[in-house]
């Protein structure tokens, strides 16, 4: 039975989710809040404002998959960034039990809910139209994090999951029983996921596994006084480094963007060896990801998507497996 949640429009849902954004406060201290969603795709993310001027961004893992233990990781790692040089991020927030991660019911979900809470940060998302220098200051900023992660550690008590296969551990609404793919769709995506998986073992056989972040785009970066700040590690995972400088190319619109994200993070630490079709294979394999994704949430705004991504992406497959083919 589906449950209230589901059936309520995207107002609604928001509205839902904001009590429980009041009910998870209180477990801060903080009564009578100004609570405003500022963004709810993946998850719902709120600015709060307390009765005495402070602000904060609590998010709440609403079609997030991520345990308890995934998150305690993702904190874990945030805490150790905050201590490289030439990082930014924000700095998670404790709860009055001395946790990070704050569990409310939603009564409209019927369901738990994880909430981490961080500082707020000024400035503005860069989205899809960064500077030159915003541009290459993320390179650098990427590679000093992956140039410190490898001796990053996590606790015996926080996880995370590892990227060596095709979805990154998602459950499989591509292939698997839940796919409404065609078998036309279907067969042409599968020939060209086994030439993606040699690309993975690859790398994952020949490279140092460490936490990356997974998800550097234009909405996860915030620029304020010639500074950028990297936010939102709910998809960090142990990956390799290309995977991450992958994520970060997909979303970017020019071959002159790439260029000075690449720069930056050369004039940090040499790229890892990787060729143009290895590039187009992580590529490829990420709109999967995307696409996987679509498919599986539950979000007005990004089913509205799949259309044009599917087609859009079996055109790019056609093109990869031409080349596959020479």
């Amino acid at each position: 039975m589906l449950s209230r949640f589901s059936t309520l429009d995207r107002s609604g849902q928001i509205i839902s989710l904001t009590e429980t954004a009041k009910t998870a406060l209180v477990s801060y201290g903080f009564v009578n809040a100004e609570v405003t969603c500022i963004n709810y795709l993946t998850n719902a993310t709120f600015s709060v404002k307390t009765i005495c001027g402070k602000k904060y961004a609590l998010r709440i893992n609403i079609n997030s998959v991520r345990s308890p233990e995934n998150i305690l990781a993702e904190i874990e790692w945030v805490q150790f960034l905050q201590l490289v040089p030439n990082i930014r991020v924000p700095s998670p927030i404790m709860n009055l039990s001395g946790g990070f991660v704050t569990s409310v019911v939603n009564y409209d979900t019927r369901v738990r809910l994880n909430c981490v809470l961080y500082s707020w940060l000024d400035g503005q998302e860069i989205q899809s139209n960064p500077s030159t220098d915003e541009l290459y200051t993320t390179g650098q900023a990427l590679a000093h994090m992956h140039k410190n992660t490898q001796q990053f550690k996590l606790s015996e008590v926080a996880n995370l999951p590892t990227y060596s296969d095709l979805l990154w551990g998602k459950e499989d609404f591509l292939f698997g029983s839940k796919s409404i793919l065609s078998k036309r769709d279907k067969r042409i995506l599968d020939k060209a996921s086994d030439e993606i998986i040699k690309v993975i073992r690859k790398f994952f056989d020949g490279s140092h596994c460490h936490v990356i972040h997974a998800d550097i785009h234009g909405g996860n970066l915030i620029a304020h006084n010639g500074e950028v700040y990297i936010i939102d590690f709910d998809n960090c995972g142990f990956g390799v480094a290309v995977q991450d400088i992958a994520v970060a190319l997909h979303y970017l619109e020019t071959s002159e963007q790439r260029a000075v994200l690449l720069a930056g993070y050369e004039s940090v630490l040499a790229l890892p060896a990787y060729t143009e079709r290895d590039m187009q294979a992580l590529l490829l394999q990420y709109r999967f990801i995307q696409l996987n994704y679509y498919f599986r949430i539950h979000n007005d705004a990004h089913r509205a998507l799949l259309p044009e991504y599917l087609e859009n992406t079996l055109k790019i497959v056609s093109s990869f497996m031409t080349d596959v083919r020479g």
